[in-house]
C-alpha cells in the first residue's frame, strides 16, 4: 500500500463530529495520537514513522477533536475526557475491540486516560514524554516548551518567527528547523478553519475548572497494561525528571531515554524509535 497523506486519509461522522484519521497497514491495531503543539495533526507528528509501523501493525493515525481536519467543537471539559471519548466512539465504528497505544504529549495524556477508562480494550502502551503523566519534582513551573506552546496565538497571533522558535524548542538538532518544515507546520496553526478549536482545546487543558481531570499522575498505580516509556533526555517540554515519578507509580512500565533529543523522540531517533516500538510491540514477554 502507498503511504502517503491522501492514500490514507479518512474521514468519519462520530456523534456528529467529523473525525479525520490515517488508515494503514495491516495486523493488530495501533492506534497513534499525536501531542498539542500549533500546527499538529496525527500526519505530521507520524508521518516519519508510518512506513515502518504499517509493515507490522494496522495503523490509525487519528486527528485529535479540535486538531488537523477534524472538526473543532467547543466542549466544557477536559480535553484528554473528550478525546479519549471520540476516540473510543471512532474506535467503536471501525469494530476495532482490542488495540495498542503510542501517544505524543498531548496525545500521551489521552491515551491513559483510555487505558484507565477502558482497561479491556487496550493492550501495549508507547507514551513518549506523556502529558498529565509526568510530576515534575525538580522543575518548577511551566516548561520552555508549555510557554511557547501557551504564548503561540497570543499578542499578534501566529508568525513565522514563532513558529521558527517552537520547533526550536521542541527539538535538539537544529537541522530539523527548516523553512519547508516551519511554513508547513506554520500553515495549519494560522487556518482560521483549526485555530479557535485548537485553542480551546488547549484552553481546557489549563482551565482550572477543568485543571484536576488533568492529573492523571494522581492515578498512575491504576494502569496495568504494559507500558513503555519513551523521553528525550533534552526535552524542555516535559523535563526528564516526570519520568521517574512514572516510573515509581506504574505497575509494569520501563522507561528508554534519548541522549541528543527533545520532545519530538519519533523524528529526531526515527529509525531507533521505530525499531524499539516494535519489539515493544510484538516481544511475547
Amino acid at each position: 500500500m502507498e503511504i502517503s497523506f491522501e492514500a490514507t486519509s479518512r474521514t468519519a461522522e462520530v456523534d456528529g463530529l467529523r473525525m479525520h484519521y490515517h488508515d494503514a497497514g495491516s495486523g493488530p491495531t495501533l492506534v497513534l495520537l499525536h501531542g498539542g503543539g500549533p500546527g499538529v495533526s496525527g500526519w505530521s507528528n507520524f508521518k516519519y514513522n508510518l512506513p515502518t509501523l504499517a509493515e507490522h501493525f494496522r495503523c490509525l493515525v487519528i486527528d485529535q477533536p479540535g486538531f488537523g481536519r477534524s472538526h473543532q467543537p467547543k466542549f466544557q471539559e477536559h480535553f484528554f475526557n473528550y478525546s479519549a471519548r471520540f476516540v473510543m466512539k471512532l474506535l467503536d465504528q471501525l469494530g476495532v475491540e482490542r488495540a495498542h497505544f503510542l501517544g505524543n504529549s498531548l496525545g500521551g495524556g489521552t491515551t491513559v486516560r483510555i487505558a484507565l477508562d477502558h482497561p479491556k480494550r487496550t493492550q501495549r502502551l508507547i507514551l513518549m514524554g506523556p502529558g498529565g503523566l509526568a510530576f515534575n519534582v525538580f522543575f518548577p513551573g511551566l516548561s520552555e516548551g508549555l510557554k511557547s506552546v501557551r504564548d503561540f496565538y497570543r499578542g499578534d497571533g501566529p508568525t513565522y518567527e514563532k513558529m521558527e522558535e517552537f520547533i526550536r524548542v521542541m527539538t535538539f538538532d537544529p537541522k530539523f528547523v527548516t523553512e519547508a518544515f516551519v511554513r508547513e507546520r506554520l500553515a495549519l496553526a494560522a487556518d482560521p478553519a483549526t485555530m479557535e478549536g485548537t485553542r480551546h482545546a488547549l484552553e481546557t487543558v489549563r482551565a482550572k475548572e477543568f485543571f484536576a481531570a488533568g492529573e492523571l499522575w494522581r492515578e498512575l498505580e491504576r494502569v496495568r497494561q504494559k507500558t513503555l516509556l519513551v523521553w528525550g533526555r533534552d526535552d524542555r517540554t516535559m523535563p526528564l525528571d516526570g519520568a521517574f515519578f512514572a516510573l515509581k507509580r506504574m505497575p509494569d512500565v520501563r522507561l528508554h531515554v534519548f541522549g541528543q533529543c527533545g520532545h519530538w523522540a519519533q523524528m529526531e531517533k526515527t529509525a531507533e524509535f521505530d525499531r524499539l516500538a516494535v519489539d515493544f510491540l510484538t516481544t511475547e514477554s
